[in-house]
């Protein structure tokens, strides 16, 4: 009954998560009830099955049928996974927000109201974002074609045997994984939009916070839009991860194309004269804690000066080695 169980799949994976186990039930019944008219006294055949499964339609017809419509922006299939990433997405991004600004008033208690102000100026305008970008995301999923990852064969000359099986434990993708992806790439985002004054090197003097020597260049605020773009790739490609939720060619060759777009956005931007701060070396040595010529200040100049190189490996190293995951997962799964 394995052809049974492929065209099963095939339904369920194009309807909303809640309805799947009861619409499996149902169908499983039915299909059996069919086959016990059609066969009689006699031993169920391959034939006797394709002819039934022909009978009821293509998969993706039928998963239409109990759908009730067909236009969406984001389809039933795709519903629930995308309701669960925007939760995650929303609850990351108020999170990173409400804790940044706890540790604006913790290291600055003078300015409590500049920083009430920023954190409800930045929760009115990060919201939204997390909102738009993973309601972007999930609609050029769906657009794109990754929801149909499992062919239906709607057309006139589909066969149930052509149908994919049911995919193996081996390739199939962790769900907490790619939720963790997601939100990490959310407070991310989140952090780089709303606190990256204060992602460098903290200085104290006396008994109080005494100013940040950034790492980045903060006023430049084009190369941020870059740097938002990489993790928009990255939250697009653990959409798609979470939607096919196992791995496949097609998926492989998604990241692929995703890390590399990633990737070369990255070069761009970590090779400008404009992301990093161009005076953090003189910033650090007016501090009382890195003199000029001192071991302190050396040793940070060279891990400064190579900073960069090491981004980039570290970078590489990551993106290559998820592809070649991914496609020792679906090797391994034949």
């Amino acid at each position: 009954m394995e052809m049974v169980d492929r065209y099963i799949y095939a339904v369920t994976q194009k309807l909303p998560e809640s309805q799947r186990e009861d619409i499996a039930l149902e169908l499983r019944t039915l299909i059996e009830d069919m086959l016990e008219d059609r066969a009689g006294e006699r031993d169920v055949t391959e034939e006797d099955i394709e002819a039934v499964l022909i009978e009821m339609g293509s998969p993706r017809e039928l998963a239409q049928k109990y759908r009730g419509t067909k236009n969406y922006l984001i389809g039933p299939e795709l519903y629930d996974s995308y309701i669960l990433v925007l939760k995650i997405s929303l609850i990351a991004t108020a999170a990173t927000i409400i804790i940044s600004f706890l540790g604006q008033v913790v290291v600055d208690p003078t300015r409590v109201i500049d920083h009430f102000v920023g954190c409800i100026v930045s929760l009115v305008t990060g919201l939204p974002t997390a909102l738009g970008w993973t309601t972007i995301g999930f609609a050029i999923v769906g657009y794109a074609g990754a929801s149909d990852s499992i062919d239906l064969y709607g057309g006139k000359d589909w066969k149930p045997s052509k149908l994919p099986p049911v995919p193996e434990k081996k390739r199939q993708i962790k769900r907490g994984e790619t939720i963790f992806s997601i939100a990490f790439y959310m407070f991310l985002l989140a952090l780089f939009a709303f606190s990256n004054e204060y992602f460098g090197i903290w200085i104290f003097k006396g008994d109080g916070f005494n100013g940040v020597v950034p790492f980045l260049n903060t006023g430049n605020w084009n190369a941020y839009l870059f740097l938002f773009l990489i993790f928009g790739f990255g939250i697009i490609k653990e959409c798609l991860k979470l939607i096919y939720g196992r791995w496949t060619v097609q998926l492989v060759i998604y990241t692929a194309v995703v890390n590399v777009l990633s990737f070369g956005v990255l070069l761009l931007l970590i090779n400008g004269p404009t992301f990093w701060n161009p005076d953090f070396m003189q910033q650090l040595a007016q501090t009382e804690y890195f003199v000029a010529g001192s071991e302190a200040y050396d040793t940070v100049e060279i891990i400064w000066e190579q900073l960069t190189m090491w981004i980039v490996v570290f970078m590489a190293v990551g993106l290559v080695w998820d592809v070649v995951s991914g496609w020792y997962k679906v090797r391994q799964g034949k």
